[in-house]
């Protein structure tokens, strides 16, 4: 079913007419800022050098936000009671605390809830509402969800709550295509259709930092320097300022692309983790055996955004607000060696049922062009993270569910060629409830339904894709001559982070290069090691998971490498390697 070989693209060449535009740039960064789609001159600009400013504007244009500021205001001023309702995400739990703080400083009289995923499942619930109208709350803020929650808003509008809706999934159409709204006070999100704002791919935590900026305009708007006119319009206020790290804590670990304005906050907020003032963040940082000073969006993705995560998979998300909000170092400690405990236990699980979901994938006679694996020992707080890593080995849509005696629950990844939020519009007769993007989704249905939907998503996927070479592509910034790298250039493409969705780790080939050494190393032979020459250096390689697939007695000689350059730190030292992802015998 898997396939060694991968489709190289290596992007089309800007013209020298181009190059001429940026004559202070080195060419192969004005390469990869064109592979990125950037081309004016101004935008490299903004791309390569920080702006304060510019973390601090456009919050006027998005739609819906001029009325959540005067409602959350007339909260303030009447004394009410606020909850901000989250999830139980990375996104979403940032979401909650960043509200809460802001929210607090300002005045308000607010509270903080997270669903439980088990008990309740993503996103409004209407017991969950009557509660909290029965304690006494006046008004509901969510972040991170809420967008599809249409009879759950009108639900507690009977109930006398008012709503403010900040969500950034795809927002839902009718058959003329309007937008179904729920009946709420203001609901924000750059997706709707008659909405102006620019950026429309900020994740959950960034809706609700813009509209904690929002609610700061107003406040600066009431207070009128004599010699300044309004004061502090050109850059964020300490109060923002102290957000942007749960900022970018959450745009990174949901992979928002980290282009425009996300790249500018979560820039800013990798300053902030770096010197890190929130308690809980700096017990985080050290229970993941991360450096201060040396903290990257990759340390996010895959150290501090998974035992965030962690929590809301097995346990209540509940820990890590609570770890991200205390100002207690013992409890602190704590609550980081706890998420560090049920993240290795979430690992565990994941291979477990990553393995027995492979088995039913290659029990198939016939490969086929999207899988929906459904077990009733599958745990639905993990079922997303298997379907990505078998969407990543096998590249084809993968859902994987809870399979239980009344619901199914599951969750899907899918691949370029196939939108896969798209796909479940067309089965929303058979779902109970679904939401997410072109990538990622995650849906509850009747199990009476299953083996419906599984026929339907099938047919609709052959319909797709079934035309379609589906092989994992692997995107080639440019083709270099490894003589003409150095030191100076390698630290020139490390400007380019932070790097991530969108703005990936620039990737590079090099052909006909000698082998001098091949070896394997780790615990069981996983990784290729190789010393490789260019006709005038020797290169350090690693490929992380490619001894296996090359061990010592397939012997290369001659190779074309794709790879990303980096620095290894190791005694004292540092040198420049390149890391592999993946090779080809040169005369193949």
């Amino acid at each position: 079913m898997t396939t060694e070989s991968k489709r190289w693209e290596v992007a089309p060449r800007a013209t020298d007419e181009h190059f001429e535009k940026f004559p202070d740039i080195p060419r192969l960064i004005v390469q990869i800022l064109y592979n990125r789609g950037i081309t004016v001159v101004e935008e490299a600009r903004a791309f390569l050098e920080a702006d304060p400013s510019r973390l601090n504007q456009y919050e006027d244009q998005m739609k819906g936000i001029g009325p959540a500021v005067e409602r959350i205001r007339q909260a303030i001023d009447n004394g009410e009671e606020v909850v901000v309702y989250g999830d139980y995400d990375a996104d979403g739990v940032t979401s909650t605390v960043l509200l809460v703080e802001a929210l607090s400083a300002f005045g308000v009289a607010v509270k903080p809830y997270i669903p439980d995923r088990f008990e309740e499942g993503y996103g409004l619930n209407k017991d969950a509402i009557a509660d909290l109208a029965s304690q006494g709350a006046n008004l509901v803020i969510t972040v991170d969800c809420g967008i599809r929650s249409v009879d759950e808003v009108a639900y507690g509008n009977s109930l006398g709550l008012d709503f403010i809706i900040t969500d950034h999934h795809h927002v839902p159409r009718d058959q003329g295509g309007q937008d179904v709204v729920p009946p709420a006070v203001a609901v924000i999100n750059p997706k709707q259709a008659a909405c102006p704002y620019p950026f429309d791919e900020l994740a959950g935590v960034g809706l609700a930092f813009k509209l904690v900026q929002a609610l700061q305009d107003a406040q600066r708007a009431e207070v009128v320097d004599e010699d300044a006119g309004v004061a502090g319009q050109s850059a964020v206020s300490p109060l923002e300022a102290n957000l942007l790290d749960l900022v970018a804590l959450g745009t990174v670990a949901d992979m928002a692309p980290l282009m425009k304005e996300n790249r500018d906050l979560v820039k800013a907020g990798l300053e902030q983790i770096n010197h890190p003032q929130r308690v809980g963040l700096r017990a985080l940082i050290e229970q993941s055996r991360l450096k201060v000073g040396s903290i990257t969006a990759g340390s996010i993705g895959f150290m501090l955004g998974p035992r965030l995560n962690a929590a809301g998979r097995l346990t209540h998300a509940q820990l890590a607000y609570q770890l991200l909000s205390t100002d207690n170092v013992a409890e602190a400690i704590r609550l980081s060696q706890e998420l560090d405990r049920i993240n290795a236990e979430r690992q565990a699980m994941t291979q477990t049922l990553v393995d027995r979901a492979r088995e039913k994938i290659l029990a198939d006679e016939e490969p086929a062009y999207l899988y929906i694996i459904a077990d009733a020992d599958f745990n639905s707080g993990v079922v997303g993270l298997v379907a990505s890593r078998l969407t990543d080995e096998f590249y084809r849509p993968v859902l994987v569910a809870e399979y239980g005696p009344d619901f199914t629950k599951g969750s899907g990844r899918s691949i370029a060629e196939f939108d896969i939020i798209c796909a479940l519009d067309q089965c929303s007769d058979l779902l109970f409830k679904y939401g997410g993007h072109s990538a990622a989704a995650g849906f509850t249905l009747k199990t009476e339904n299953l083996e419906a939907f599984e026929l339907r998503l099938k047919e609709i996927a052959h319909k797709q894709l079934g035309h379609r070479d589906l092989r994992k592509r692997l995107t080639i910034d440019a083709e270099i001559n490894l003589k003409g790298v150095t030191y100076e250039l390698a630290h020139a493409i490390q400007q380019l982070q932070p790097f991530g969705y969108d703005n990936p780790t620039p990737r590079f080939i090099s052909r006909d290069l000698t082998v001098r050494r091949q070896t394997v190393v780790g615990k069981e032979g996983d990784h290729l090691k190789l010393k490789l020459h260019d006709g005038k250096r020797v290169w350090d390689a690693i490929g992380f998971w490619m001894g296996r697939r090359w061990p010592p007695e397939r012997k290369l000689d001659k190779i074309d490498a794709v790879y990303t350059l980096e620095f290894n730190f190791w005694n004292g030292q540092t040198n420049l390697q390149l890391s592999l992802k993946d090779i080809k015998l040169s005369d193949k």
